[in-house]
């Protein structure tokens, strides 16, 4: 396929930039990434018209239109969803919000105020991204896995997911929280460590937390590193707390 059938396929949800094979493990589709690449590769850079008069991009990579048909609310005040990139239907993005070429985003979702939805990223049904979110795009290096949020998680406000990190499914991140491959994640539920790059669990609650610096310098001076906390998982006080206000889809 040329990159214009991949984009085409892209928007419409048949094809994805990462997949969760039968073990639960994501994987980047190199193919979908290619292809994006490509189309910068082709792209000129044109003074836009119309509705999108005064800004500068690649001529192919104009932003996506929606009409009511598409069951997407797409509040005014100043969001983008970049061509190829998929939105379900019943998805809301509040203003300002980006969505970037690749990224898919599935129904029941909301993209709030703020919110980036980076490159190829991958989130599922009925994830709420609170005001200020930003989750990381990836493009290169070719073969590098996107974030991905999975079903039903909650990213409270500020939150930073980057470094193909993974939010299993209805896991919750307190306002804050900054996930990457490098810092490590502590369950203070079952008193472990995860595995730098681990997926964060289904159903875990995180916090921001700090722990101390172990050289003596470090120490001396009391200081601490940012890291994550698993403070507990849901229960059904949780789920109450975290209910999805149906009015609002």
């Amino acid at each position: 396929m040329n990159w214009q059938q991949v984009f085409e396929q892209l928007e419409s949800g048949e094809l994805r930039a990462a997949s969760k094979d039968e073990q639960g493990i994501w994987h980047a589709n190199v193919a979908v990434k290619e292809a994006i690449l490509a189309a910068f590769k082709v792209g000129e850079n044109v003074e836009y018209q119309g509705s999108y008069q005064g800004f500068v991009d690649k001529d192919n990579l104009a932003p996506r239109q929606f009409s009511a048909a598409d069951n997407v609310r797409l509040v005014p005040g100043g969001s983008s969803v970049r061509r190829g990139s998929y939105v379900a239907p019943g998805v809301i993005i509040m203003p300002p919000a980006y969505i970037n070429v690749g990224a898919f985003v599935d129904s029941g979702t909301m993209v709030d105020s703020h919110a980036l939805v980076g490159s190829c990223a991958q989130i599922g049904k009925n994830v709420h991204l609170s005001a200020g979110v930003q989750i990381g795009g990836v493009l290169e290096p070719i073969g590098a896995s996107p974030v991905i949020v999975e079903d039903n998680a909650f990213i409270s406000a500020g939150c930073i997911l980057v470094e193909g990190v993974v939010v299993k499914e209805g896991a919750v991140l307190a306002p804050s929280v900054t996930l990457s491959a490098s810092i490590p994640v502590y369950d203070a539920v079952n008193e472990v460590m995860l595995a730098k790059g681990a997926a964060i669990p289904r159903n875990a609650i995180v916090i921001p937390g700090t722990r101390p610096m172990e050289n003596a310098w470090a120490k001396q001076l009391g200081l601490s590193m940012q890291c994550p906390i698993i403070v507990k998982y849901r229960d059904e006080k949780s789920d109450a707390a975290l209910a999805l206000e149906q009015a609002l889809r």
